[in-house]
């Protein structure tokens, strides 16, 4: 583990509490949007779908830009949220914000193909016995969908931990503040002498993403014994 600088430490944690915070407050909305894009049929799903998925082929600056006109202060959003002290620009709930937007289809994804890989005829047979919708939810489908729902979640942690281009837009590269490791990195490759500090930080970053996808798989492989029994 190469030593790293009080500085190099604050955007590691940084990057990682604002991971952590950007997928836990994804996940409630990931849950109803997947469930509602594996379970039910209404009219605009399929825009819905491309709304959920579309930070995956925008720009990230673009996604950043659009947040920051939303959710800035002087956004449609962000202007309402200002006036009773809630503010993201420029503070590390906005990177957060950011970097939940950008896992969010990842963490869909992946929750919904759990949802869709179950076995209808369970949920049926708890109806069947007077189970309401939400119970046959919280008892049935959601244990069924757990690794799948893991394996989701930590695809989104990874993403945010690795997010640049919208959290560098919507609230800048604030040392302690907004930056994190991948700012922490450009900002050390912009300035003579920073390369062994930019270095010790990629390997940081390379190892926490290599355990994020080794975990996700192996989440996948629980889902998948659950399912098939193989």
């Amino acid at each position: 583990m190469p030593s790293l600088t009080p500085e190099e430490w604050i955007a590691v944690e940084l990057s990682l509490r604002i991971a952590l915070v950007a997928t836990l407050i994804a996940l409630p909305f990931g849950l109803a949007i997947a469930w509602l894009l594996a379970r039910k049929e209404f009219w605009g799903k399929a825009l819905l779908d491309g709304i959920v998925h579309l930070p995956l082929v925008l720009p990230p600056v673009v996604t950043g830009y659009l947040l920051l006109i939303t959710f800035g202060r002087r956004g449609l959003v962000g202007g309402l949220l200002a006036d009773i002290g809630i503010v993201f620009s420029f503070r590390w709930t906005g990177a957060a914000l950011a970097c939940g937007v950008m896992g969010f289809p990842l963490l869909v994804r992946a929750i919904r193909l759990s949802f869709e890989a179950i076995d209808r005829k369970l949920e049926d047979a708890a109806s069947t016995l007077g189970a309401s919708t939400f119970w046959t939810f919280a008892t049935v489908t959601l244990p069924l969908a757990l690794p799948g729902i893991i394996a989701g979640m930590v695809l989104c942690f990874a993403k945010a931990l690795g997010e640049f281009g919208a959290t560098i837009t919507f609230v800048s590269n604030i040392p302690g503040e907004t930056q994190t490791i991948s700012a922490a990195i450009y900002t050390f490759t912009q300035i003579p002498g920073g390369d062994a500090a930019a270095f010790r930080l990629v390997i940081i970053a390379v190892v926490i993403a290599l355990i994020a996808l080794i975990a996700s798989e192996w989440f996948a492989r629980r889902a998948g014994m659950r399912y098939h029994g193989d």
